[in-house]
């Protein structure tokens, strides 16, 4: 069946594949789901959720799916144990995917109207849209659901902004903030959260996830175990590897800073590949890649206890992490950046 886009469009969007809000599936996170079922029946659900794993794993559509859940059932106790599919026939899936349901708030990264594109960061101004939704008769008495996706893209004063919502929240609202990296939220919004931690998907869950794209995982078993290992329990790190070049991007990047020199020549090329106009994915993917590889490399000389070699590429990483983030923020040359990339992982590994 032709896949129809419903939901409007993100600054991560892929083609082809449904957004959180659009999505009937939800694959893994059992016990998180079975945990957040008994906690509504038994009129216990928190105020304030973060739902903390990483990027791909079915964060955002677990939020979508939980709002669908209090929507279909305002009254906790004629809930069912079991999370509610939504059904993708239903009026309330359609006003939820589209974003017209008046009682789901979903905030993330707006429209950059100089660019056309999307900006870097969740914005204040999206968080004081929070106020107004608060502020209005709730729809039929039920639950008034915020999700913002993802909170670690919020600047400072989105997060003061938000931390003031949190502090008084009217009755039946729940907020939800998916969060990649929960480190990067302040301690006070942490604190007035009850975070429940998603684990990568497993490779049943994950194979099942990419059947229902519109390119699954390929058939020869040493590239469907290839695909699997690389993309490390995400979904969407699968789409991106399988539909975006993300495997060849991740090799070529790979083959460079294990070849112990300097291959220029294959650095150029790498980045003629990805930083080009219409390569924002690309783009994308290369970085992720360059920061698993300073994560994956930090996290092993910790455990073979070289403490300060790890605290090396820790800042590194950080470091890394800065660059990409002005980048986007400045719009400054990609090639160059991919560039200089490239000698910051050959410096930092080689040490």
């Amino acid at each position: 069946m032709m896949f129809e886009r419903l939901a409007p469009e993100q600054h991560d969007t892929l083609d082809g594949v449904p957004e959180p809000a659009e999505n009937p599936r939800l694959f893994g996170h059992e016990q998180a789901i079975a945990m957040l079922t008994a906690a509504y029946r038994s009129g216990k659900l928190p105020h304030a959720l973060i739902l903390a794993g990483p990027v791909g794993i079915g964060k955002a559509t677990l939020a979508f799916h939980l709002a669908h859940h209090l929507l279909r059932y305002p009254d906790y106790r004629n809930a069912p144990e079991e999370l509610a599919d939504p059904d993708p026939r239903s009026g309330l899936f359609r006003q939820v995917a589209t974003g017209a349901h008046p009682s789901v708030l979903h905030l993330t990264r707006p429209q950059n109207d100089k660019t056309k594109g999307f900006k870097s960061v969740v914005t204040v101004d999206e968080i004081r849209k929070v106020s107004r939704f608060l502020s209005m008769t709730s729809h039929d008495g039920a639950y008034r659901v915020v999700i913002v996706d993802p909170a670690d893209d919020m600047n400072t004063n989105a997060a003061n902004a938000l931390l003031k919502n949190l502090e008084e929240p009217p009755a039946r609202t729940l907020f939800i903030l998916i969060v990649h990296a929960p480190g990067s939220l302040l301690p006070t919004i942490r604190s007035r959260c009850q975070t429940i931690r998603l684990t990568p998907l497993d490779d049943g869950a994950l194979l099942s996830a990419l059947a229902g794209t519109d390119q699954p995982a390929p058939d020869e078993p040493e590239a469907r175990a290839a695909l699997v290992q690389r993309a490390g329990g995400s979904a969407r790190a699968a789409i991106l590897l399988t539909q975006y070049g993300g495997l060849e991007i991740a090799d070529a990047l790979d083959k460079i800073v294990q070849s112990g020199r300097n291959d220029i020549a294959a650095a150029y090329r790498l980045a003629d590949a990805v930083a080009g106009r219409d390569n924002t994915i690309q783009f994308d993917v290369f970085n992720r890649r360059a920061l698993d590889l300073l994560s994956d490399t930090a996290t092993e000389a910790a455990r073979n206890s070289d403490l300060s070699r790890a605290n090396v590429l820790s800042d590194a990483w950080h470091d890394a992490q800065n660059a990409i983030s002005e980048t986007e923020t400045y719009n400054l040359d990609k090639k160059q950046h991919v560039l200089a990339m490239i000698d910051r992982l050959n410096a930092a590994l080689r040490m």
